[in-house]
């Protein structure tokens, strides 16, 4: 009777202990297994759970399913997925889709007029100079439904590298359309500051006039003005100088921001002036041309617009140009405004990430002390604002920090961390980013991230 009733337990026991194995089996997903199914999503599945898949990648910026989307892009014909691979791959600057987007174009009275708009769009983001033709044919077409895009799209194509000749008869074709098919006002000044991202000196002459022009609207000498500046040819430098004096503060500020490309001493004497205009734009404006030219004799206006300008945007931009002139004299002004605890958490916050950006492995522990100090506190916007300046830093120093968030930090301190990995390819914390790939414990969305951060990594 005895081995009977313990044959009738085991009988009892044995399908449970499998359901239990079945179980656990079933919540420990590799990641390779997840990728595999993102794989049978783009083979099989239904344009909303291909749409859904994109936006995952989109949000972690992955590129290891490339290959499976440009195979689905240039086998069908379904408008959201296609607008959604080029908006995609268009917003990371991928290549990959340039024949798929200019068949689109060819082929646009089988297409949405959303695709056609998302193609045109790629082919400009990824400056794809081999579609200029086709850019150009659908300029000429006369659809306004899809002019505005079309001609910003000819500019950035014709920005590749390499594309000299063609940047220049771009430039031409643009001239043309301007001066004798008579654009609408939103065209003309799409078509200006396509001549700017062209970078040919072609329509220097132009530009020069447009800028020179007092009776020509503000919004197209502003545009010319910038234009002017992305050429950086030295015979449009007269009307931007000319500009810097005009009564319209609008195009005053536009102007300054435009030098700086330039260099001279009439160059940096109208910069050193703007810093004195009462209009907080065109302090702006000095403030980024003097630190686009790495301005040393900037460095004390600079200084004095950072500790006492009114205008809050004009401080970011002033510790911003001290950042990028980047000399043991500016490092430490922003260290002064740093360390300054009386200061706002908006300047400290502004100079910690120049700091940062400039000098990583001198500043990182030192913001993580003042990150800790104000976490002790109860300091909570300062201490986030720390964690996220922090995220973009590249510094080995920054291990211990990244580790503690992903073991005791919240759920946007753990995502700012894996981020701080990311940046940095702490291959030693692969173990701790695993642990997040709970979703159960963690939220979906933080164990993608995780996932995805491995993935980017090398690490299964």
């Amino acid at each position: 009777m005895t081995s009977i009733k313990i044959f009738i337990v085991f009988l009892l026991i044995f399908p449970i202990s499998i359901i239990f194995a079945q179980t656990n089996e079933e919540t420990e997903t590799p990641v390779s297994s997840v990728i595999d199914e993102q794989r049978d999503i783009i083979r099989f599945g239904t344009e909303t759970e291909i749409a859904n898949l994109i936006q995952t990648l989109r949000t972690g910026r992955a590129s290891y399913l490339d290959d499976e989307l440009i195979d689905i892009a240039n086998r069908t014909r379904n408008r959201s997925i296609l607008t959604g691979l080029f908006g995609f791959f268009g917003e990371l600057e991928k290549s990959g889709l340039e024949d798929r987007a200019m068949r689109a174009i060819r082929e646009r009275d089988y297409e949405v007029n959303e695709t056609i708009t998302a193609a045109v769009d790629y082919l400009g983001r990824v400056r794809a100079i081999e579609a200029i033709p086709v850019l150009m044919e659908l300029i000429n077409s006369g659809e306004s439904r899809f002019l505005t895009n079309s001609i910003r799209a000819l500019g950035r194509a014709a920005s590749g590298e390499d594309a000299e000749d063609e940047s220049e008869n771009a430039s031409f074709f643009l001239l043309d359309y301007y001066n004798n098919r008579f654009p609408s006002d939103d065209n003309r000044r799409e078509i200006v500051i396509a001549l700017g991202e062209t970078r040919s000196n072609a329509s220097v002459s132009f530009l020069r006039d447009i800028v020179m022009n007092n009776d020509e609207r503000a919004f197209l000498r502003i545009s010319a003005l910038d234009a002017l500046s992305k050429i950086g040819d030295y015979e449009g430098l007269d009307a931007i100088i000319e500009a810097v004096s005009s009564s319209d503060p609008n195009i005053r500020s536009a102007a300054v921001s435009a030098l700086g490309p330039f260099s001279g001493e009439t160059v940096e004497e109208a910069i050193l002036e703007a810093f004195r205009d009462s209009f907080w734009r065109t302090r702006i404006g000095a403030a980024q041309a003097a630190g686009m030219r790495q301005m040393e004799s900037a460095v004390p206006f600079l200084r004095f617009r950072a500790e006492n300008d009114e205008v809050p945007q004009v401080r970011d931009e002033a510790i911003r140009a001290l950042g990028a002139i980047n000399t043991a004299e500016t490092i430490e002004i922003l260290d002064n405004l740093f360390t300054n605890r009386r200061n706002s958490d908006r300047i400290r916050l502004m100079a910690g990430e120049m700091l940062l950006l400039y000098q990583a492995e001198a500043y990182s522990l030192k913001i993580t002390v003042e990150m800790e100090d104000a976490r002790t506190r109860n300091q909570t916007p300062l201490y986030n604002g720390f964690v996220r300046i922090l995220t973009t830093a590249v510094s080995s120093s920054l291990e211990d920090t990244a580790r503690r968030l992903l073991e005791t930090g919240g759920v946007i301190e753990r995502s700012l961390a894996l981020d701080m990995v990311m940046n940095n390819e702490f291959h030693s914390l692969a173990d701790n980013v695993r642990t997040l790939l709970d979703e159960q414990r963690h939220g979906a969305s933080l164990a993608r991230k995780a996932r995805l951060t491995l993935e980017r990594l090398g690490l299964e």
